[in-house]
């Protein structure tokens, strides 16, 4: 059985082609990092345009390094949730277009599942039940993973997500975007401990939540003052800029390690899966390493290459199809967090 499967929720156009015994047989991600970096984080609009414009010819160049056809393909999956509107909606007709045209049924999943199921590709095994961390520019969230069709949403961030900060971050210290990856090469170089900032409710045991707001707030202050910045003319020494970003950098992986730990043990999982964006920084793959092993949890972070948006992690649909979950053509996306499949 081969699915093609679509993903267009934030600023990748992606598609690919996954058979039933989740091998890829291709898998095409068109970035728009260079339309955005101008303004230091996506624009809702130009991704939603980019997507028009790539849409067509990413699942073209797919089927063709998969060495198939439209009428070889046996399901169309694409992510309907959460997301950007505009985007959400350019992935989802191009998708019921397709399986109109060729009569093939359609699935659509939740985004943030997908990056848990990221785990489960690379394992090459069952990983359910588990705990899910999901970590991006859009999301910092918690899930208890019963079964790959079944997730609970437990906490998550109540303000900024983890990608989020990293990109202001960074645009306040001068550094390009994307953020996660600039603050993580500046912060090679500094010092993680030269400046104390906040780790909200790490403490705090009676809650499974993150907030990386007053951490943003605290670097500002910390590099600027409180009055008003141009922070474009704002010079700063290159070991500041180092030892902030570190600093940074190690409060908001303190947070995300805590709170998985204790999510884990409050829902007494044995299994902790770990996708997104931000899963692809080394310090925080070090130390979930670390802390796992401390507390007896087996930990899977999905690969680099799984970890920002594609769709390969779209796989997920062949859970639905298992379950006879499938969608009809009048089915509509939810940009906004839907909490349960």
């Amino acid at each position: 059985m081969l699915l093609l499967t679509i993903e267009t929720t934030c600023d990748e156009t992606a598609a690919a082609v996954v058979n039933e015994h989740l091998e890829v047989l291709a898998s095409v991600v068109a970035s728009q990092d260079e339309l955005h970096q101008r303004f230091h984080g996506v624009v809702p609009e130009i991704a939603a345009r980019a997507h028009v414009e790539r849409i067509l010819p990413v699942v073209d160049e797919t089927l063709r390094r998969a060495e198939v056809t439209l009428k070889q393909i046996d399901a169309i999956a694409v992510a309907n949730t959460p997301g950007l509107a505009g985007s959400l909606l350019v992935g989802l007709c191009a998708a019921k277009a397709l399986a109109l045209a060729t009569d093939k049924p359609l699935v659509v999943i939740n985004h943030l599942h997908a990056h848990i199921y990221a785990c489960r590709i690379a394992s090459g095994r069952d990983l359910f039940p588990c705990m899910g961390l999901i970590v991006s520019d859009g999301h910092s969230s918690l899930y208890r993973c019963l079964s790959p069709t079944d997730f609970d949403y437990v906490g998550g961030t109540i303000d900024d997500a983890a990608g989020e900060a990293f990109d202001k971050v960074a645009s306040m210290l001068g550094l390009p975007y994307p953020g996660g990856p600039a603050i993580s090469r500046a912060a090679a170089n500094g010092d993680a401990q030269a400046y104390a900032f906040p780790r909200s409710f790490i403490k705090d045991q009676d809650r499974l939540d993150f907030s990386f707001s007053g951490l943003k707030t605290a670097v500002r202050y910390q590099i600027a003052g409180t009055g008003k910045v141009d922070f474009s003319k704002l010079e700063l020494e290159e070991q500041v800029v180092s030892d902030v970003a570190a600093s940074f950098e190690q409060a908001v992986v303190d947070c995300l390690v805590a709170k998985a730990v204790l999510a884990c043990q409050r829902h007494q999982m044995q299994v902790l899966c770990v996708g997104g964006g931000v899963a692809a920084n080394r310090r925080l793959r070090a130390q979930l390493q670390e802390a796992c092993e401390a507390n007896d949890i087996e930990l899977h972070i999905a690969p680099f290459e799984l970890c920002t948006d594609n769709a390969v992690m779209g796989a997920i649909a062949f859970e639905k199809i298992k379950a006879n979950q499938f969608a009809e053509l009048d089915v509509d996306s939810a940009p906004g967090l839907v909490r349960q499949p």
